[in-house]
């Protein structure tokens, strides 16, 4: 090849280095950076979330809903904002617990629910009308069973318990038991 065939190709290359040092003087280098997401970084959000559990039988055995959810990466972790988790049995009126925000395990069995919490089941013919507040509770989802070691106040029927500490298992039979310093004021019928 002679000189005069590999003319276009040195002004080529040269227009090459020129353009690349161009580039660099004015900073445009820096635009081809790869960045790297930071550590705890949402991936996919939902507003009206909504997850539905059937039992073995095909019948709705719970139901978890949330005003907004946002998932992350790093953590597999869910986290909730006003989640509501209905509890169902049958023949009986569902559970209905709330909270203010709330962390759902990578598995989706394990439910932390922080601030506020209370749990409410309507009367129906065959199940008394029952409220329970509390704070900070952790719910095993599969397990039907709701805990809190915080101060917790049971209402029905005009009565009223307090106690420190919680374990409240929905399905049937239900069973709620406060752990230590259980204080209660029930109504008498006189």
């Amino acid at each position: 090849m002679s000189f005069q065939a590999g003319k276009p190709y040195l002004f080529l290359l040269a227009l090459a280095l020129m353009t690349a040092w161009l580039a660099k003087l004015a900073g445009l280098d820096q635009i081809f950076v790869t960045v790297t997401p930071p550590g705890h970084s949402a991936d996919y959000f939902s507003t009206g979330y909504s997850k539905f559990e059937m039992d073995k039988s095909g019948r709705l055995d719970s139901k978890l809903t949330a005003d907004k959810m946002v998932h992350y990466s790093d953590d597999q972790l869910t986290h909730l904002e006003n989640p509501v988790m209905f509890f169902y049995n049958e023949n009986t009126p569902p559970w209905e617990v709330k909270s203010e925000s709330g962390i759902l395990s990578a598995d989706g069995n394990d439910l932390a629910l922080n601030g506020k919490v209370s749990a409410y089941r309507p009367q129906a013919a065959n199940a008394n009308e029952m409220a329970i507040n509390t704070r900070n509770a952790k719910v095993k989802i599969d397990a039907n069973l709701a805990e809190s070691s915080e101060w917790t106040e049971l209402l029905s029927k005009g009565n009223r318990t307090t106690g420190k500490g919680m374990k409240l298992l929905f399905s049937q039979p239900v069973h709620i038991e406060l752990l230590a310093d259980v204080r209660g004021k029930y109504d008498t019928k006189e």
